[in-house]
């Protein structure tokens, strides 16, 4: 078994983990570090889909007698079925917008350069959204009506662009629209699951072609570091809001973004420009 293969495995396996529901970007950071290790190949596209679902799979870990109670109350309780349609409805404006646009942005944005401009723009709008005086006017993700749900959807369609943060907009775009800093991060975490769930399956049956049997150990690396990882950095962040707001990440994003751009037209760094 190719040994610098499994460490790019894990090293993927924990940024994919780490960063998923973080304000920073998990595909841009996947592009970066990708394009770091050499491995942003199809075999390497195909392996960040894949990895995608064990941090997914680590929400629903982390939710499931949640998840399992608003299942079991499907038709019988008004939460449930209100919890579900403002699901459904906040999935579908990203769900076909990528569906219609996903293979043009891929060949256009899916690149270092594009991803730190994100990353920067995405910060100075994340300061500016701190420095606003938050109005709340839901305090738990089972307030929220099916208005609150569309608009955290619609502004989940800045995520198509790599380096934006799916978790960054959602969470974000919630404070906006006056949902509290729990309620905006849990809505957030339980959007992900059928966004992502959509999203990796159709890439998986897109590229089958190139996952091989022989790969199973690197997806198995990288598939359980992801989940470990994404586990912990889920409960890191409902901690860590309790006390705090979100200014740290938008100058992670701003530095980090900033570096990339200076290495990039320095030569100190050869970033693929596709």
């Amino acid at each position: 078994m190719d040994l610098l293969l499994l460490t790019k495995a894990l090293v993927l396996g924990i940024v994919e983990g780490l960063t998923e529901f973080l304000p920073i970007s998990s595909t841009g950071h996947l592009i970066l570090v990708g394009d770091l290790l050499d491995f942003n190949d199809e075999k390497g596209k195909v392996f960040a889909i894949v990895i995608q679902l064990g941090a997914i799979l680590a929400v629903c870990w982390e939710y499931r007698t949640r998840i399992i109670n608003v299942v079991a109350g499907i038709g019988s309780s008004e939460n449930s079925n209100r919890f579900m349609l403002n699901l459904f409805i906040a999935f579908l404006p990203a769900a076909i917008l990528g569906l219609l646009f996903i293979k043009t942005i891929k060949q256009y944005l899916f690149h270092p350069i594009s991803v730190a401009i994100a990353l920067v723009v995405g910060g100075v709008v994340i300061l500016w959204a701190e420095r606003r005086k938050h109005v709340i006017d839901v305090e738990r993700v089972e307030d929220m009506d099916w208005k609150h749900a569309l608009k955290v959807g619609l502004i989940q369609c800045l995520a198509l662009v790599p380096g934006t943060s799916r978790s960054g907009a959602t969470i974000i775009g919630g404070l906006f629209f006056g949902l509290s800093r729990i309620a905006a991060t849990e809505f957030s975490f339980f959007l992900a699951i059928p966004i992502m769930f959509a999203a990796t399956f159709y890439d998986v049956y897109k590229y089958r072609e190139f996952l091989h049997f022989d790969d199973i150990g690197m997806f198995s690396v990288g598939f359980a570091t992801s989940f470990i990882s994404a586990l912990l950095a889920i409960r890191g962040l409902l901690r860590f809001i309790s006390n705090h707001d979100f200014t740290v990440f938008a100058w992670y994003r701003i530095v980090f973004g900033i570096i990339i751009l200076v290495t990039a037209y320095s030569g100190l760094v050869e970033w693929s420009t596709n």
